[in-house]
């Protein structure tokens, strides 16, 4: 089973159009799209980007990243558009 993380995200619209994702606990995360689908969708690459960078650079991921527990419920909320 792959491993889950909980992270804060916020999808903030920008003036010129689209959005951009970031996190205020994991500050390396951060990417954007010309939807909020499109932005939230790139989230996964965001994190894998950043999850390499504190790999190689042998850091602990930040106290607000959490990795989930299979065992527990998983609540979120997703963002669904018409």
């Amino acid at each position: 089973m792959p491993t889950l993380y909980r992270i804060p995200l916020l999808l903030t619209p920008q003036p010129e159009g689209g959005y951009t994702v970031t996190s205020p606990a994991l500050p390396e995360l951060i990417t954007e799209g010309d939807t909020a689908e499109e932005a939230v969708n790139n989230v996964r690459d965001a994190l894998d980007a950043a999850l390499e960078l504190y790999a190689d650079e042998g850091r602990p991921l930040p106290q607000g990243v959490l990795e989930h527990t299979p065992t527990e419920p998983i609540r979120f909320e997703y963002l669904v558009s018409e």
